[in-house]
């Protein structure tokens, strides 16, 4: 496959190297976070939450990247919004555009200390307004909501506020809050830290898990919510020679085996879907190197389920993992993230 067969490129959002630039033209220059939210509604991609990525500590602040303009790495067009942010501190809460209008942003769960987080946050970009709804759920984290068509949050595994990995799949209505559960029937085992991903065919794909113990500790300040989650791959994570469908219209799952370039051992990484719709692209995350020429980016071709590594053009950057990947217009947009280090506390 050459380079120019390849249908999708990556524009790359490296923080850490952008230049100082006049003020006028970047008044608002974000650090490096990870573990955040990441939501593209109308030409705005809004980030929200999560750690920063010099010190571990959690974050207060929401902002935007305004790609209506030209795309340029080193001249990024941010937009902070932390002055009207009312979501308490938080990590690894997942979020979504929908509603009837489908342009609402929805923040669910996220871990946190403060008692008096919703479960379920809405922000309307017309109004530039936070509102908390009023819907009786379990509060999970650590997961990858994935809306449909039709509306529907499904929210599948993550972590519960027992810190135990969460079993049950959890649907919510973003167009009237109602709330239902899936079917668990021939379901994967729990997990956490996984790729998940909308299929054409309103199915959706789930691949990977970490297979780690996960401890609270208590720390105190702004980084009072934490989870000691010590990482050995070899044994930490399941292989992706498997990858499981869930069938939103008929309430059911199935499992699919995979070959070709497997991709190693990895979670904490993103994916999304090719421009086709025949393909899986997935990126980054914590993993051990089994000898293949690239272990950053893999392509899944879901009509004979066989993994490749791509060719592609340009530099590849370092890989990342508790990063977030948007599609916008032809683009897989990742933003931020934590540079790949085995075996370490996160």
């Amino acid at each position: 496959m050459s380079k120019f067969s390849l249908i999708y490129f990556l524009l790359w959002i490296l923080l850490q190297v952008l230049v100082d630039v006049n003020c006028q033209s970047t008044p608002f220059k974000p650090n490096v976070i990870y573990r955040h939210t990441a939501t593209f509604v109308d030409n705005k991609l809004y980030i929200l939450g999560g750690k920063d990525v010099s010190n571990g500590t959690l974050v207060k602040r929401f902002f935007y990247l305004d790609v209506s303009v030209l795309y340029d790495t080193q001249l990024l067009s941010w937009q902070d919004l932390s002055n009207i942010n009312i979501i308490p501190l938080h990590t690894d809460a997942t979020s979504t555009k929908g509603g009837v209008n489908n342009d609402t942003l929805y923040l669910y769960g996220g871990a946190s200390s403060d008692k008096t987080m919703a479960l379920v946050y809405t922000f309307d970009p017309n109004r530039t307004s936070w509102n908390p709804q009023k819907i009786t759920m379990i509060r999970k984290w650590d997961l990858t909501g994935v809306v449909d068509s039709n509306g529907k949050f499904y929210l599948w595994g993550g972590v519960n506020d027992n810190v135990a990995v969460a079993n049950d799949m959890l649907i919510l209505d973003t167009t009237n809050l109602n709330l239902s559960e899936g079917s668990l029937v021939n379901a994967p085992t729990p997990r956490f830290h996984y790729g998940a991903t909308l299929l054409p065919n309103n199915k959706i794909i789930y691949m990977g898990k970490p297979v780690i113990f996960i401890y609270f500790i208590h720390l105190g300040g702004t980084n009072d919510i934490n989870f000691g989650k010590t990482l050995n791959l070899t044994k930490g994570a399941l292989s992706l020679n498997e990858v499981y469908i869930y069938d939103t219209v008929n309430d059911n799952w199935d499992t699919k085996i995979t070959m070709g370039e497997i991709p190693s051992k990895r979670v904490g990484f993103s994916t999304i879907l090719g421009l086709d719709g025949q393909r899986i692209i997935i990126y980054g995350g914590y993993f051990n190197n089994p000898g293949y020429s690239n272990t950053t980016l893999y392509v899944l071709d879901l009509s004979n389920y066989n993994w490749y590594v791509p060719k592609i053009s340009g530099k590849n950057p370092s890989s990342r993992t508790f990063h977030k990947a948007n599609v916008i217009g032809k683009y897989m947009v990742i933003s931020f993230g934590k540079y790949n280090i085995l075996n370490i506390v996160i």
